[in-house]
C-alpha cells in the first residue's frame, strides 16, 4: 500500500468533463503542487453520492484556502459513469472525476478492494490523501463500511 513520502505512479487515465471524457496523465494531474485525491468505491453509491462527494464540493473554497490547488475524486468506474455523477452531484469545477476504469491506478496504489462476491467487481477502498508535487503527505483509509477519516471535514483539519 502506498504510504507517506512514497510518489503518485505515473499513468494514463480518464477524467469526465463538460465536453466528454478526456484523457489525462496522472503525474501531470496529481505531480504538481498540493492535491487533494480521494477515492469511493462506486459512482451513484450511497455514502458516496449522499456523504462523500458533496462533502468536498462543499468545502472546495476552503480548500482552496488552504493552498489546495486541486480535488480530484477517483472511481473505479468510466468517464461516461463519472461526467454523469458530476452532473448529477452539482460539482462543477470544484472537483475532478478521475476514472480508472480498470483499477490499474488502485491496484498500483495498492488499495483495491474485491466486491466481486457483492456483483461489483474490484473497486477502491475509501480513502484520502494528500500530495504535494506528487509525493503523499498525508493518508487516511477507511475501515470496512467506514466514513470518518476521508471525508472533506477531516481532511481539511490535517492540512
Amino acid at each position: 500500500m502506498i504510504k507517506l513520502g512514497d510518489k503518485l505512479p505515473a499513468m494514463k487515465l480518464m477524467i469526465a468533463t463538460a465536453e466528454g471524457p478526456r484523457e489525462a496523465d496522472t503525474a501531470e494531474l496529481l505531480g504538481h503542487g498540493k492535491i487533494v485525491l480521494f477515492a469511493v468505491p462506486g459512482a451513484f453509491t450511497p455514502t458516496c453520492s449522499a456523504k462523500h462527494v458533496p462533502g468536498f464540493v462543499k468545502h472546495a473554497a476552503d480548500f482552496k484556502a488552504k493552498g489546495v490547488e486541486r480535488v480530484v475524486c477517483l472511481a473505479v468506474n468510466d468517464a461516461f459513469v463519472l461526467g454523469a455523477w458530476a452532473k448529477d452531484q452539482k460539482a462543477g469545477d470544484s472537483v475532478v472525476f478521475l476514472a480508472d476504469g480498470s483499477a490499474a491506478f488502485t491496484k498500483a496504489l495498492g488499495l483495491e478492494l474485491d466486491l466481486t462476491a457483492r456483483g461489483m467487481g474490484v473497486r477502491a477502498q475509501r480513502f484520502a490523501l494528500v500530495a504535494e508535487d506528487g509525493v503523499v503527505t498525508r493518508i487516511a483509509v477507511e475501515e470496512p463500511g467506514g466514513f470518518d477519516v476521508s471525508r472533506a471535514e477531516a481532511v481539511l483539519e490535517t492540512i
